[in-house]
């Protein structure tokens, strides 16, 4: 058999690599295959085997670059957690191996990036092997303690190309976590990297100085306590905000601050980066001073985001969000919770400014999930040696706190036509809730209705969030579900890009499935919670639940495309339209009769002789009345044609037609609740096949086996309710009335 090629290796590691986290016989099997193609010790002298394994993995690692590696931290963790109790620790001894090849490869690529004609290929082989190593150092940092100084140069990489930032940016990711590991380190080296990270911070854009501020926080926090070094460094920026600052008080509109434009932003993002990692209070920073420095910050990064310059405000919001990572009590201060909610909540307000607010609280909670999964191993050591029972955790109390505060407005954000606004929105509700701040019942109608977001990876995230509330509180998912429905329905219509064009509730592809298919999959398992969730549904169609007509329509449309299984299911649903047509059907159509005339004549008192006349024909005045509103097939026919038949059908009722027009407008809404459940019936009875006597037949009280028989679904069956359709691209709701309105509200009548 033909060996694969790299490409095609590459290719199905990816697929079968991201299903680690999948079900537990998935999970186990994805596990095996890769700790027999990647973390098996090699035989020291199988150069040839160790160069195919270290391509592999880098070239995996590569494809993967811009959808996260979130699989292979899993893996690796997965493996080494396998083995901790074991005496022989294979995965263990095969990392250790593939670290000490990948720093080795490392060098070679470094050497031959001489040789211009393979620069391109090597500087990519370089990336990733170095975002390898560091995914490496982010599980056991141990493995690549005897290379940090081997590492430390490559933060003197002259920057040219995208690769060569993301090499500087992996190297100072890969010492922020081994350094602090080092015993006795020279004061050199450590000198060394000091400097070099201070250079890349002067020098080059946000991503780098993001990292290298990073760095420098583990590096003299932890091993140096250089404070002075990093003190002069924050003085540097906070002078220049300060003074650019004073500036614009003077004269917004001044020359000088548009040329000093750049160094603000830089200003702005470095201060706030170095807030984040060093507490500037602190003695060892501002010695006995009595200013107190995070104040003074808030200040100064909260004047900018007044600026007329949104690129400013961006980049003063990114500060703020640095600071509030050290200090988080700050966004309970007035000011702060007034600039968040108001971006959120303000529809006018810029797409960027939204994001970013977002981004800062979805930054703030993984910091704290981090701190608290470190929190809990360092706990989990300590209890080993100790019978300690509980470790209370103050963050958390915090972060529940916070998280009420801007809760509703994040939620709110899910609302919105961006779907990067409803990305950053949904990742915050994520970690809200996987980390339990806030009771869950609350978002349980939010997430039903982002389930039907356009994009797969976000519905995908919502539903995963839905199926693990409804794990640990059954019940929650069925008490807010029409609820979610409604609101999903509202997600539907902000992203619906032709508002001239009725929301619809199901999917515009083959499968022609429900939006809210998930959430009936979710609810048809238990019987009682399923009927309740259907007639709640269908009782939005009785006219006085005054429900508007796109929203009946959208219901309809999701009712005519769950994924029913049993026959009981679509049986249950047609008995109750019946019900409801029963009752709603007459009652419009005896409204709609009531608000008929006898004949035009009422415009004027009858005299005593037409009173007589009238009395003597005991009723046959009120022919046409009777005559239009009795049900068609009994009416009497004159001409055998049947056009001709409807047309003085409708000019018959046209008589009878009163002068307000409020009643037919009324009459026109309302009906289309009940023409969508006449529609939904038919659809349902073709779709399955039902015979009448079947449907009627069925009772909702009969024993659930009887009715348990699969459903044989008949294909190319669609829902297409054409009148509503009509009723909506062509506003009648809002339309003049004219004499052809005033006839299609007739025949929709007598229909």
């Amino acid at each position: 058999i033909e060996q694969p090629t790299f490409p095609k290796i590459t290719e199905m590691c990816v697929k079968m690599i991201r299903r680690v986290n999948d079900e537990e016989g998935i999970k186990k099997l994805v596990n095996e295959t890769f700790q027999k193609l990647w973390f098996t010790p090699t035989l020291h002298h199988d150069k040839e085997a160790m160069t195919r394994k270290i391509l592999n993995i880098t070239d995996v690692v590569a494809a993967c670059r811009d959808t996260g590696y979130d699989w292979f931290e899993q893996l690796l963790q997965n493996l080494l957690k396998s083995e901790e109790d074991a005496s022989y620790k294979p995965v263990k001894k095969a990392c250790t191996q593939l670290v000490d090849n990948l720093v080795e490869h490392i060098l070679k690529y470094e050497e031959s990036l001489s040789d211009s004609d393979n620069k391109g290929v090597n500087s990519g082989r370089l990336v990733a092997c170095i975002t390898t190593l560091f995914l490496f150092s982010k599980i056991r940092p141990q493995l690549m303690v005897k290379h940090a100084m081997t590492m430390q140069p490559y933060l003197t990489t002259k920057c040219s190309t995208q690769n060569d930032f993301m090499v500087i940016c992996n190297v100072a990711k890969i010492l922020e976590l081994v350094v602090p590991l080092m015993e006795h380190p020279s004061e050199t080296f450590l000198a060394t990297i000091e400097e070099d990270l201070m250079k890349l911070i002067i020098k080059y854009g946000m991503t780098v100085v993001q990292h290298c501020v990073s760095c420098l926080g583990a590096v003299v926090n932890k091993v140096t306590q250089n404070y002075k070094f990093v003190w002069a460094c924050f003085n540097r920026y906070y002078g220049a905000l300060s003074k650019l600052k004073n500036q614009h008080q003077e004269d917004p509109n001044s020359t000088i601050l548009t040329a000093n434009k750049p160094a603000l932003l830089r200003s702005l993002f470095t201060v706030g980066a170095l807030c984040r990692h060093f507490d500037f209070d602190q003695e060892d920073f501002k010695g006995n001073s009595k200013v107190n420095i995070k104040d003074k910050v808030l200040e100064l990064l909260m004047y900018f985001t007044k600026h007329s310059d949104e690129e400013v405000q961006t980049k003063a919001i990114i500060g703020l969000g640095f600071a509030f990572i050290q200090h988080p009590s700050l966004m309970f201060e007035q000011e702060v919770k007034t600039l968040y909610n108001s971006i959120l909540s303000d529809k006018n307000c810029s797409v960027n400014l939204k994001i970013q607010v977002l981004k800062n609280l979805q930054t703030y909670l993984q910091e704290e999930d981090t701190r608290m999964q470190q929190a809990d191993r360092d706990w989990k050591k300590v209890a080993k040696q100790e019978d300690l029972k509980e470790m209370g955790d103050i963050s958390s109390g915090m972060s529940s706190s916070i998280m009420q505060l801007y809760l509703k407005q994040v939620l709110e954000a899910f609302f919105h036509n961006q779907s990067n606004v409803r990305h950053f929105a949904l990742n915050v509700i994520a970690l809200t809730l996987n980390q339990g701040l806030i009771h869950p019942v609350q978002c349980v109608p939010y997430l039903i209705a982002m389930g039907t977001d356009p994009e797969p990876s976000m519905r995908n995230k919502a539903d995963q969030q839905l199926v693990e509330i409804d794990k640990k509180y059954a019940g929650f998912i069925h008490m807010k579900a029409v609820a979610g429905m409604k609101m999903s329905y509202q997600v539907q219509q902000a992203i619906n890009t032709c508002p001239k064009d009725p929301v619809r509730g199901f999917r515009h592809d083959e499968s022609s499935s429900a939006l809210c298919s998930h959430l009936y999959s979710m609810i048809r398992g238990n019987r009682q919670h399923r009927r309740a969730f259907l007639i709640s549904l269908l009782n939005l169609f009785d006219d006085t639940a005054k429900t508007e007509v796109n929203m009946l329509l959208y219901i309809a449309d999701n009712l005519a495309c769950f994924p029913y299984q049993t026959q009981e299911e679509p049986l249950f649903i047609m008995h109750h339209i019946d019900i409801t047509l029963s009752v709603s059907g007459s009652n419009l159509l005896q409204s709609f009769k009531e608000s008929m005339v006898k004949d035009k004549k009422k415009e004027r008192k009858p005299s005593s002789d037409e009173e007589t006349e009238s009395d003597s024909n005991s009723g046959s005045g009120s022919e046409s009345e009777e005559e239009a509103s009795k049900p068609r097939r009994l009416r009497k026919r004159v001409n055998s044609d049947s056009d001709s038949d409807e047309e003085n059908d409708i000019n018959a009722v046209m008589k009878c037609l009163p002068e307000n027009s409020a009643p037919l407008i009324e009459f026109a809404n309302v009906s289309q609740g009940i023409l969508l459940l006449l529609m939904l019936k038919q659809h349902l009875k073709n779709l399955c096949g039902f015979s009448d006597s079947k449907i009627q037949k069925y009772s909702p009280s009969e024993s659930a086996k009887v009715y348990d028989k699969a459903i044989n679904r008949k294909t190319g069956v669609h829902f297409h309710p054409k009148q509503t359709l009509d009723f909506l691209r062509s506003d009648m709701a809002n339309s003049k009335i004219t004499e052809e309105v005033k006839r299609s509200i007739v025949k929709q009548y007598l229909d």
